[in-house]
């Protein structure tokens, strides 16, 4: 149940109410459709709710907005409803405050939803798709990854819980020039083992990490030398089905270690053998969308469609200096498609093929003019996708520090920092608190304050707070006080302003989650919870609950609950445990 959205609705149904009971006493105009918006003023001093009625309704009414404001209030029928009072401020507005109905009411919803206080069900059916972290399967999973992978799976769980029937899917890029110089570093690290370095030098373009060469010599172990003379692309093959699968249950064990699950992993050699790639270059071709070029090139008309979708056509050249793009290449001059002819394909999979009413890519801000590009790509009307939508989730980068130094290597192996490095160090609850801050802004990552066990780390603090309710809890059933049930609480007993604004913070969190789903960005759940953590601090810190009187210690005793089972459900949806001791 959203009490934001319950007292929202009641100020706009009451605010309708009394206009038709003025209109019937001729009092105001009859015929005003402005529809009341409402919203929550910043400062409590001007009521809980306020409402522009009187300021929109005024010019079609013909009479000034604090006369309409007047006429409304003398006739607001308040009784029965959340709200104790209106008043009138400013040029107009009229201010609700919310009396002990509401309150007592929230108490009693997150009571009565349990686990599932913060869901919806009004956009179910909605199919939608989160494709997330997607990195090569080359080589361990790195930090750069982290971010993607909070973002992502945060952003999932937001429109999970806001309804959406939601998939989550890892692209595994099997195919293409990745996996070619994949393979070609895989075979001449093997060979080298045999024949030596000298007589095998391994480019400078090929893979130079020290796991090509762990899987060279886990093939040689198997194989020995007995694909020393045969044919390179033979020895290529063998060498690439033996330490891809590898690699790719490296990803899978680092990303659960990360708390993310999969329900897809999705390869893109699927789409080359199944002739998907090939079906879609030909559906685009067969509707004038591609050309071939003098050379024999298969050309998607990119520019065109840029142009008609308003979309700025530039790409980054070598120098730093911007050019327009040119049409982008789908099928090479020598028959092999391109990587944009595959994720054409792939999307037209996600889109069409399996029925997605959205997909959602998180893509890093290096990646942001192609991502504009593409989305353009995919609105050509050669791909009847009208009615399903493709968007991004674009994310800023990373910096690691530690104190003032900033972090390239692992401090226990002295290589590139790895997410296992990374969750090795300081914990998973660090890493998925952290990387899910707001995504549009770059983030400078402090590996000292995560470790920190004091208030400054944001999330050690909201930990704290549950693990203290938790503690509250434990002692208080000890001294045969349980916590009771909503329904022999008196509410009304909750009048302090740090009872009041905690209650207000719990009711928040179905808002949040909308406004997360709505919004991509997963890191208002952050906010949330680090806010509830200061409110519920605040809150034990001024009100006595052992020590009050039975009836107040008992509706304590349930906010503390109320606020201990929304803390543990928005840790949840971020991915961070909740922890009952510290």
């Amino acid at each position: 149940m959203n009490m934001i959205q319950k007292a929202k609705e009641q100020v706009q149904g009451l605010t309708k109410q009394a206009y038709t009971a003025a209109v019937k006493e001729n009092l105001l105009p009859e015929g005003v459709t402005v529809e009341p918006s409402v919203e929550i003023p910043k400062d409590t001093a001007n009521g809980d709710y306020t409402t522009t009625f009187c300021l929109a309704a005024a010019k079609a009414m013909k009479m000034n907005p604090r006369q309409v404001a007047t006429i409304l209030t003398e006739h607001m029928a308040l009784e029965g409803s959340y709200f104790t009072s209106v008043e009138i401020a400013g040029p107009g507005f009229m201010n609700f405050r919310l009396g002990d109905k509401w309150f007592g009411d929230t108490v009693t919803a997150i009571e009565s939803a349990g686990p599932d206080y913060g869901c919806s069900d009004m956009l179910k059916g909605r199919k939608i798709m989160v494709e997330f972290v997607s990195a090569n399967p080359t080589g361990p999973m790195h930090m750069g990854n982290a971010r993607g992978g909070a973002l992502g799976d945060g952003l999932a769980a937001c429109l999970d819980w806001a309804g959406y029937d939601v998939t989550r899917e890892f692209y595994i890029n099997d195919a293409g020039n990745q996996i070619e110089k994949f393979g070609k570093s895989l075979a001449i690290r093997y060979l080298q083992l045999y024949k030596g370095e000298d007589a095998c030098p391994l480019p400078e373009e090929c893979y130079q990490g020290a796991d090509i060469i762990a899987r060279a010599k886990e093939f040689a172990e198997v194989h020995g030398d007995a694909y020393v003379n045969k044919d390179f692309d033979e020895l290529k093959k063998a060498i690439v089905a033996d330490a891809l699968p590898k690699n790719i249950e490296g990803l899978q064990r680092d990303l659960g270690k990360y708390r993310i699950k999969y329900d897809v992993w999705f390869h893109e050699s699927d789409l080359h053998s199944s002739g998907a790639v090939k079906a879609v270059v030909d559906k685009l071709l067969e509707t004038g969308a591609c050309y071939k070029a003098e050379d024999g090139a298969i050309m998607y008309r990119s520019a065109q469609y840029a142009a008609k979708y308003g979309v700025v056509n530039k790409r980054k050249t070598d120098d730093g200096s911007e050019e327009e793009a040119k049409d982008e290449v789908l099928v090479r001059a020598n028959g092999i498609p391109t990587y944009f002819a595959a994720d054409i394909a792939y999307h037209y999979n996600k889109l069409a093929v399996r029925g997605f009413d959205k997909a959602i890519d998180v893509w890093g801000a290096d990646h942001h003019g192609h991502a504009i590009r593409f989305a353009a790509t995919m609105r050509a009307p050669a791909l009847g996708l009208e009615g399903r939508k493709l968007d991004f989730l674009i994310m800023q980068m990373v910096r690691l520090m530690r104190g003032d130094e900033i972090v390239k290597v692992s401090k226990r192996t002295g290589k590139a920092l790895s997410l296992a490095d990374l969750m090795d160090e300081i914990g998973v609850d660090a890493c998925r608190f952290f990387f899910n801050a707001k995504p549009d802004s770059h983030l400078e990552f402090d590996l000292d304050l995560a470790i920190r066990q004091d208030s400054e780390n944001p999330v050690y603090y909201v930990q704290y707070a549950h693990a203290r309710i938790c503690t509250l809890l434990a002692a208080m059933a000890e001294a045969g006080c349980a916590v009771p049930a909503a329904a022999d609480v008196d509410a009304a007993l909750l009048t302090t302003p740090q009872e009041r604004e905690l209650i207000k913070q719990l009711a928040m969190l179905p808002e949040e989650i909308h406004l997360a789903a709505r919004d991509y960005d997963p890191s208002r759940i952050n906010r949330y919870v680090t806010e509830l953590a200061a409110r519920f601090h605040r809150f034990y810190n001024v009100c006595r609950i052992k020590d009050a009187e039975p009836a107040v210690r008992d509706a304590r005793l349930k906010l503390a609950d109320a606020t201990r089972r929304v803390l543990e459900i928005g840790l949840g949806i971020i991915g961070v445990t909740a922890p009952e001791k510290m």
